[in-house]
């Protein structure tokens, strides 16, 4: 009997069963298949078991960008640890596959903002297989400082129901320093249900330090400093995606002299881990929040450790931690030639460390972010309804 003849359930069953680094390949196979992924009853058993499955393997999932492009990569932290790479991310036809300079994750999507064209961004669910490309709103004076631009993708929590929410995209062009006269300032945030673009009123009294923000519970979080100080970074600030409001500044537990010397994750999208490395040590800490809300923080100590032994700082860090088996796993670049590495450190010193090879482009650090499937939606563009199948390339 062909598969075309099994009943409805037993062939649900079954594509249920395949890994999340087939499922492109599945979904281009037949349009009956594809249509599965429309189906919030199939797609939610597909990623329970896909999870279960990662929980016996004993796996945690992620992405990763490397030499400007996204992959999906699974890690064992245990006696031996190990890393796998589960498949490229691809959002474009093979033939045109473009280049991401920089990721934000925000439960199962991905906001890439693209290495060579400032003009549009993309928003995509790697799971589904759908993005969504924006054109992005061109300033005087402005096109120059794409360093000193940055995002955020996060979502209103105004609803029970986290797959009907529609994503926001928060752009943020400010170009402050203590010497700069002519300051270019554009705070705007982008609407999927209007397709539109709104400049935000902000008067900010803080500067924000970090170039890369940490989506959680839906807002987005970066470490800033008071706006017309000269001092290290020693807050963080919230922005708040149903107020569409930044909050306070919320005190860090450390003072930070460059954003190289400190970098935010998140653990199970439930709290916030910051990672401090002091200019004129090699002391490393690890701390992880007790309380965060958009007005409120508190503050616990994960592990600190004397990090000489490493020969070098770690610098311009992206991490995760462990919380249960107390580690850290660090990615950067080390080495002559240089590579990119994984640094797996423990509370006492660090346990292994996994090369992911000599990059293409030194001047591309490694990202790295954690990763669950997502069911939620992205609403296309109006009158553009053709079926996508752009996901996950073994």
């Amino acid at each position: 009997m062909s598969m075309s003849n099994l009943p409805k359930d037993l062939v649900e069953e079954i594509i249920s069963r395949v890994p999340l680094k087939c499922l492109r390949s599945i979904r281009l196979t037949c349009k009956k298949w594809n249509a599965l992924f429309k189906s919030r009853s199939f797609t939610t058993m597909h990623i329970d078991k896909e999870e279960a499955t990662s929980r016996e393997l004993g796996q945690t999932q992620m992405i990763v960008m490397m030499d400007y492009n996204v992959y999906l990569m699974g890690m064992v932290l245990d006696e031996n640890p190990s890393k796998e790479f589960l498949g490229k991310l691809t959002c474009l036809d093979d033939t045109k596959q473009v280049k991401i300079s920089q990721v934000f994750h925000c439960e199962g999507l991905l906001l890439c903002i693209l290495k060579d064209d400032d003009t549009k961004i993309v928003v995509w669910n790697p799971y589904l297989g759908q993005t969504r490309w924006i054109q992005t709103r061109m300033y005087d004076g402005a096109s120059g400082w794409k360093g000193r631009k940055k995002y955020a993708l996060g979502y209103e929590n105004n609803s029970e129901n986290r797959s009907s929410c529609s994503p926001k995209i928060l752009r943020v062009i400010d170009n402050f320093n203590l010497f700069t006269k002519n300051t270019i300032l554009v705070y705007e945030i982008y609407d999927f249900d209007s397709d539109l673009w709104t400049t935000l009123d902000v008067s900010p009294q803080w500067c924000i330090r970090s170039q890369r923000g940490l989506s959680l519970k839906g807002n987005t979080y970066w470490g800033a400093k008071e706006r017309r100080a000269h001092g290290p970074i020693d807050h963080i600030i919230c922005f708040d995606f149903t107020r569409e409001r930044f909050g306070p500044l919320l005190p860090l537990p450390f003072s930070a002299w460059g954003a190289r010397f400190a970098s935010l994750s998140s653990v199970r999208e439930e709290k916030i881990t910051a990672l401090f490395q002091k200019s004129e040590t090699y002391k490393f800490e690890i701390w992880i929040t007790t309380t965060i809300e958009a007005n409120n923080v508190t503050w616990s100590n994960f592990f600190t450790m004397d990090t000489l032994y490493l020969d070098q700082m770690l610098l311009y860090k992206s991490f995760f931690i462990d919380e249960e088996k107390k580690v850290a796993v660090v990615f950067e670049k080390e080495g002559k030639p240089i590579c990119d590495i994984i640094n797996i450190i423990g509370e006492d010193r660090c346990l292994m460390k996994l090369e992911l090879g000599e990059p293409a482009d030194k001047n591309c650090w490694p990202l790295v972010c954690p990763y669950v499937p997502s069911v939620v939606q992205i609403k296309l563009h109006k009158g553009k309804n053709k079926a996508i199948t752009k996901g996950i390339d073994k």
